[in-house]
């Protein structure tokens, strides 16, 4: 089987959300060292070079090997520092620019170019799991991978607790063919498993979703607090809005890497960007389609709750109706004045009772009738 046919195989990972929605940080490098390389290795032939050939333990080395014998460096680094990044950085040649956005992460999903180099910020989406959906309860973790590629190496820099690249990193050489392509496959495959991550992460939000939407429109219990939804909705809203953040700016880097011919990426490969497009373009329309949905909810919920004031308002005015006869009736009698009619009668309490009850029980059965109690 070609190359091509494998591509999808390869580099997309399984959609089941136990396996991509738990993809938990892997500590690969030990806390102790100063050191932010997470993975270093020279692939020739789509082979990693190994012991035999002669490994490279660093950068340096990386970029000597490929020098001599051809290939291609991929190093991987974990929010390297300023000092860290900086040897890196010269040795390759890359742009001041983009190396101070390595750094500092918190970037906009972009792609530039600079010189004979590529520079690629993707935005990571890690649903967070939970038992019960709050107010304060949070949805995604965003994280960042940026990516340099140049003609021989491939440099990804990861910012958080998630979107590791060792799974992904293995998958690939598991197809030489594949890796052969060189540092734009790399690419490919970065943007492949970040989108399809966005695919995962999509439908668990569209079950939040969905929960929340159940539970606004169902009855609700007796004694509930109607309109109490109204702050879990409002959480859902900034989460996806998050979710936004990440999904609708690198809509158009993959529409470039698709459509435009490009140096740095194999023509082979650059067809396949085109699917990356295709999907992040319907996890955005869902993106778009979760806030827009939201925001009916949000509407019909504080609709619920006006019409539950409403209700509660009617039954507080009809009982203050009710008590009225008798506050008025006892107000009246309840005068000092020596000459007042039926005062001194001696069948006058008893028909005073009796008129109350009557006007009160004719009052509640007419507001009963009209569905005000």
């Amino acid at each position: 089987m070609s190359m091509i046919r494998d591509l999808r195989a390869v580099v997309r990972p399984s959609l089941r959300r136990n396996t991509t929605l738990h993809n938990s940080y892997d500590a690969t490098r030990d806390p102790s060292a100063s050191s932010a390389v997470v993975d270093c290795a020279v692939y020739r032939d789509g082979r990693r070079l190994t012991e035999v050939d002669g490994t490279c333990r660093t950068p340096r080395e990386a970029m000597l090997r490929v020098r001599e014998g051809g290939g291609f460096a991929w190093i991987g680094l974990h929010e390297p520092t300023e000092e860290e990044f900086a040897g890196i950085a010269r040795e390759f040649g890359l742009h001041p620019l983009a190396v101070e956005d390595a750094v500092h992460a918190h970037q906009r999903p972009k792609l530039e170019r600079y010189d004979d180099t590529l520079f690629t910020v993707f935005k990571t989406i890690h649903y967070v799991e939970h038992t019960e959906l709050t107010a304060t309860s949070e949805l995604v973790e965003t994280g960042e991978v940026m990516c340099f590629t140049g003609r021989d190496f491939v440099i990804t820099v990861r910012h958080g607790g998630h979107g590791s690249l060792r799974a992904l990193r293995h998958r690939l050489e598991e197809d030489p063919e594949l890796l052969a392509k060189g540092p734009s496959a790399v690419l490919h495959s970065i943007a492949d498993h970040v989108v399809d991550g966005y695919i995962a992460v999509a439908g668990a939000v569209q079950e939040d979703i969905d929960e929340v939407e159940i539970e606004v429109f169902s009855t609700p219990d007796k004694g509930s607090s109607r309109g109490s939804d109204a702050g879990r909705i409002y959480q859902l809203k900034r989460e996806v809005l998050e979710f936004k953040r990440a999904v609708s700016p690198l809509l158009r880097p993959m529409q470039l890497l698709s459509e435009r011919p490009m140096r740095l990426i194999d023509p082979d490969i650059q067809k396949y960007f085109r699917d990356v497009a295709d999907h992040l373009a319907r996890v955005q329309e869902e993106v778009i389609g979760f806030d827009e949905l939201l925001n009916s909810i949000l509407q019909a919920n504080l609709a619920q709750a006006t019409v539950a004031q409403n209700e509660d308002m009617r039954k507080i005015t009809s009982w203050a109706a009710i008590i009225a006869v008798p506050t008025m009736i006892c107000g009246v009698y309840g005068m000092n004045f020596t000459n007042m009619p039926e005062v001194h009668w001696r069948y006058g309490y008893p028909m005073v009772m009796g008129v109350i009850g009557v006007v009160c029980f004719s009052i509640h059965r007419m507001l009963k009738r009209n569905g005000w109690l």
